[in-house]
């Protein structure tokens, strides 16, 4: 067995691979554990992957896309000396030092890695409609974030499904840059707040679905349209739409931390108020897997900054951390 490696980051998106840049610089040497590309749960890159253009994170005025911003991203932290291995964490164990993990399958006795602190970036994923189109349009006009996608859509008549305080979000949001959102539900009535509600109703912009379904897309390249049922008579018919935002939720990827880490009833996972430490001493959670508020690249390398400092300064605490030798004496 090899010896304990100072971090482990589970996980290789922006929060992640913010990590692994700060853990490096601070001589910390970390290993990160990428994630599976068959993955579902824990795509290396993150959800930016499967995105196209990115227009709003700092420094590219022009524009980057996703897999090229987190290309860039991994080749800084590799530069800087983080391992990087492509494999999936299917079990740990925090309940003695160093920390456990194993990778691969089948789990065996011996673990496959030792880690004196953990920081777990494994993000989160937005829950879907299951069409076979979906793989082929997400990025191309089917999208699950109006903050990152809105501006592509400026005069146009688009499309979100759900009825919830997200959906309803998401559709006044679009107002900003659509002729007309329509707001596609499986029910007679909205799971949303009064006030979201009271909001939607009141803006001219917004048009209402109601007992609907989207049951596919239409386009090769580029979405075109959806087909939608009448859940009540069986009826199908195309909606003439060139962006469809999904806001049916998300799911954190934390299925491997249960009965382990203190999560939500959503299954995020807790941090301590003002840092990333979570209930077990040395391991550290970093941006979607423990933020159901932003959900932003930018916000994710944020805390992905904020769990590597935690994770040195606990080092530094326990005694097996080095300095920092990428800043000056005065700022150790």
């Amino acid at each position: 067995m090899s010896e304990p490696r100072n971090v482990v980051i589970i996980g290789s998106g922006p929060a992640g691979l913010t990590s692994a840049i700060y853990t490096a610089r601070a001589n910390l040497v970390p290993l990160v554990i990428e994630g599976e590309p068959s993955s579902t749960t824990d795509q290396p890159g993150g959800q930016l992957m499967l995105t196209t253009d990115v227009e709003n994170y700092p420094g590219f005025a022009d524009g980057v896309l996703g897999p090229e911003l987190m290309a860039s991203f991994r080749s800084q932290a590799a530069r800087f000396g983080a391992e990087l291995v492509t494999s999936k964490v299917t079990a740990v164990d925090f309940s003695t030092q160093p920390f456990r993990l194993w990778a691969g399958e089948p789990v065996t006795d011996e673990p496959t890695h030792l880690a004196r602190s953990v920081i777990v970036a494994t993000g989160a994923r937005s829950l879907m409609l299951n069409l076979p189109a979906e793989q082929r349009l997400i990025g191309r006009g089917l999208s699950t974030c109006a903050t990152c996608d809105g501006f592509f859509h400026q005069g146009s008549h688009i499309a979100v499904v759900g009825g919830g305080d997200s959906a309803l979000e998401e559709a006044l949001f679009l107002t900003r840059f659509a002729d007309t959102v329509t707001v596609i539900h499986r029910r007679d009535e909205l799971r949303a707040s009064k006030i979201m509600q009271e909001r939607a109703f009141k803006n001219e912009k917004i048009e209402f679905r109601w007992n609907t379904q989207v049951v596919d897309l239409l386009g090769e390249t580029s979405l075109e349209g959806a087909v939608v049922r009448d859940v009540a008579t069986g009826e199908t018919s195309e909606l003439p739409v060139t962006g469809l935002f999904v806001a049916i939720g998300h799911r954190p990827n934390t299925d491997l931390f249960r009965g382990i880490l203190d999560m939500d009833d959503a299954g995020y996972l807790r941090t301590r108020p003002g840092g990333t430490a979570t209930n077990i001493e040395g391991v550290f959670a970093a941006g979607d897997v423990q933020d159901h508020t932003y959900r932003q690249a930018v916000t994710a390398a944020g805390s992905g900054c904020m769990a590597a400092i935690d994770a040195e300064r606990w080092l530094e605490a326990q005694g097996d951390a080095p300095p920092d030798l990428s800043l000056t004496p005065t700022e150790w």
